[in-house]
This record gives structure tokens, sequence and C-alpha cells, in this order.
């Protein structure tokens, strides 16, 4: 799996790093090697490293590569994973591959340059339990190996132009501030390695025997849609039908990432349309038929790691605030003086029953926000599962209520593959093309290198 190409994937930045390196390191390819314990801190504008027998001084950056590149690793302490999210949390990680420190904005940045394949292996195993069935497996080793490649793609059209974009803007005339985040143009590598790329914690999680052999029967294939690189999103669980791309990030029409039905039949005729908010309601407040509508403990196990489990049933859930509790949280998260908050006013939907836009009215101040996103973050201290949600109003007092009900659907922006669905498509016998094609429509399986 070396021969595949490399990539920079960025892991920490902080002003000193303590790491662990199991086996000899060469020091920017010399003949000088580091091992065991090691320091880096910055030093009159140079990255200083040392152990307990040398400290050596280097101007900008400097490159550790492993004497052998299949046994050697080394160990981060104390990464943070989960940035933002509500599972956020630190652990120890350890990496195979070179490693990287460069010196951006007065901190170390600690990079990981790994063959991509090698990259996949951890991925498969940090988003999901390696023990999944070998469908699935391969089916996400696919798309995540056509995600990152479509990321290079776009860095190579991007000359003279940011290549990965973010909308963000302060409250308009119309008092609507509607903001879209995608991964960010990272300077000095090509991804993070938290949820907002990819999740990747090294070999932490372990890579069991599927997780290989999926990695290798699959080798370079990706998913392509009319010869271009396929934009392969996924998140954890769609809720029961899947949302269009253009209603998460920019408005553009993707053929193969539009709203799907998450049943066997995937007859968009049977399904309401829930842009409608009558439907959306009905919908939202159902168990519709749907292949990630499972309480199956031995398929979550498979999809979730430990800390995703304890986030409990996430194909139907409530969430209760009272008015001082949904206050607090829209006026830290939004750093705005909304006062009481009178009313939360579905104001647009896309095509999974997704909130776009939220009209939020308080007793002194009212606007609207977008995309599903915001949304999520206005309405969490962390961030909502899902924008798939309905808003019930109890117990009004001078036309103030006393509390919310928040009921929602899904885990995530719904876009793509839906890993508990295409989990339970793998366990029920699917093939990984089978998954492929009910997720991404019209795309196809080819190889890359």
């Amino acid at each position: 799996m070396e021969t595949s190409p490399n990539i920079l994937v960025g892991i920490l930045s902080k002003k000193s790093i303590s790491f662990y390196l199991s086996g000899k390191y060469r020091v920017n390819n010399s003949e000088t090697t580091l091992f065991g314990n090691v320091q880096a801190q910055i030093n009159r504008n140079s990255i200083q490293i040392s152990n307990s027998e040398i400290k050596l001084d280097f101007k900008n950056e400097v490159v550790l590569l492993p004497c052998a590149i299949s046994s050697d690793y080394f160990e981060l302490k104390d990464v943070t994973i989960g940035i933002d999210f509500h599972w956020e949390q630190k652990e120890d990680q350890k990496f195979q591959g070179a490693l990287k420190l460069l010196i951006n904005d007065d901190n170390i940045e600690v990079i990981n340059i790994i063959p991509i394949e090698n990259y996949l292996a951890s991925v498969i195993s940090s988003e999901m339990n390696a023990n999944s069935s070998l469908n699935l497996l391969k089916a996400h080793a696919i798309i995540s190996r056509s995600w990152i490649i479509a990321q290079i793609e776009k860095q190579k059209k991007a000359v003279n132009e940011k290549a990965f974009s973010e909308n963000s803007q302060k409250p308009d005339s119309e008092g609507e501030i509607i903001n879209w985040y995608d991964r960010k143009d990272h300077q000095n590598y090509l991804v993070c390695a938290d949820d907002h790329c990819q999740r990747y914690q090294g070999i932490t999680r372990s890579h069991n025997a599927n997780v290989i052999k999926a990695i290798r029967e699959t080798q370079g294939q990706i998913l392509k849609y009319d010869n271009e690189v396929c934009d392969t999103r996924y998140s954890k669980s769609c809720g029961g039908v899947s949302e269009s791309y253009k209603n998460c990030w920019e408005t553009i029409d993707y053929p193969y990432l539009t709203s799907v039905v998450d049943n066997k039949e995937n007859d968009k005729n049977i399904l309401p349309k829930l842009t409608n908010e009558e439907n959306a309601i009905k919908w939202i407040n159902s168990s519709p038929k749907a292949f990630c509508d499972t309480t199956d403990k031995k398929i979550l196990s498979q999809v979730l790691n430990d800390y995703d489990v304890e986030t409990g049933n996430s194909f139907r859930w409530k969430i209760e605030y009272s008015q001082k509790e949904i206050a607090e949280i829209i006026n830290e998260k939004s750093n705005m003086d909304f006062g009481q908050i009178i009313d939360l006013i579905p104001v647009e939907r896309g095509d999974s029953a997704r909130l776009i836009k939220l009209k939020i009215v308080g007793t002194k101040k009212t606007l609207t926000i977008g995309k599903e996103l915001e949304i999520r973050k206005w309405l969490s201290k962390s961030h909502l599962y899902s924008s798939a949600i309905t808003i019930e109003k109890q117990n009004l007092k001078n036309n103030i209520p006393e509390q919310f009900i928040i009921k929602g659907a899904g885990w995530g922006h719904g876009v793509g593959l839906c890993q508990i669905g295409a989990a339970v498509m793998g366990e029920k016998g699917y093939s990984h093309t089978e998954i492929l094609n009910h997720y991404y429509k019209g795309a196809v399986v080819e190889n890359y290198y």
C-alpha cells in the first residue's frame, strides 16, 4: 500500500509539542536520528527539537522520516478530536509515516505525511468501528478515497483562487445571516485530521483484517460522474431520506448528491414533498421505513465508536429546553442579545425536511439564520444532531414560552451515504456496489491509479 500518492494531514497546532518516537527517525533525511521521548518548541523563530542526548534547531521546519516504514510510529499526547462537536475530547494517538513540524502563527504545526491507502486504513477505522461488514468497508474505502482525491483535483484547478470556500456574512438589510461551512483551504496541508474533513486518528483505532482487505480489494478505485471525481459526502444517519448538496453548501446541483429515499423500494413517488412544512412535521414525527432506522446493537456497534454509541438513538430524537436555557444558548452562540425567545419559525426546508432557514424571534431582536449547520450550532451548546426538526412551544406566559421541545430526525447534514443505513444494507447482504448505487445515483466505480 506504500505505492499510492502521499498526502499531508494536519494533526494539531500548539506552542510546544511532546511526542514519542517508536523506532529511529532520520532528521531531514540525514544521518542524524532521533528516538524515544522528544520535545519540540519555538526558540527565536526556529524550531528546537531535543531528547535526553541531543538538541537541534531548524529555521522554519523539520521532517522526521521513519527508518522502518511498516513498523515505526510516533505518538502524540492529548490530541483533541471532535472539535466543536458534542463528542469533543482528548486522546493519545499513534501515527505511521513521516512527521513534519513547521512554524505557523507562533505555533508548531504537526503534519503527518502518509500514502493515501495507509491514510484510508485509519479513516475507515476512525469514522466507524473496524468490525463493520466487508461490503460496508469496501464502499467506505471507495468514497473516502474519492473524497480525498476530489480535494486534490480541486487544488489543481484552483491556481488563482481559493480551492475551498466558505460563505460567511454579517446580518444583511433583510435581517438574515446565511452561512455554510465547507472544509477550509488549509495552507500547509491538504486535510485536517478531524470531522471537519475526515476523521483520521492514525493507528490508534485497530486496523483489523477486514479493513486491510477492503482497501486492498478496492485499491485505487473511486466514484466518477460525468468523467469527474465525485465529491462523496457522507453522514451518520440521513433520518430516512438524504439531503441535496445545494441545501447544505454552495448552490450547485450535483446529480449524484440529491435526495434519496433510504429504503429498498427507493421510490420518491411514495415520499411527500418535505419542503412543505405540514409534510415535514408529519415526517419527522413518524417512523418511516428506512435502512437507518435500527436499534440493533450489533449493527450500531459496527458503525459507531464508543463515544458515538453514547449519543443514543439518532433516527428520531427529542431535546427539551427551558426559556432560560434556549435564550442563553442563542445569545451566546450568536454573540447577540435576543432577549427572551418568543418563537423559532421554520422559513425554508430542504428535500429531507432539514431546515435551511430559521427565523428567531426574541423580545429584543429578530433574525433569520441558515444554512443547516448554522442552525444546528445556534440551537445547541455543541451542535444539534440534525436540522430536520420540529419546534413546539409550551406554557406561554405573556406570549413568552417557558419551554421549547425540539424533535429531530437523523444525525449530520444527511448528504450522500448514510453510514448507519449503509451498515444495515451490508448486514442484509447488499454488495458494496449496490450500496454505492443506492446513495450516489448515476456514479460509477473507476480506477484512479
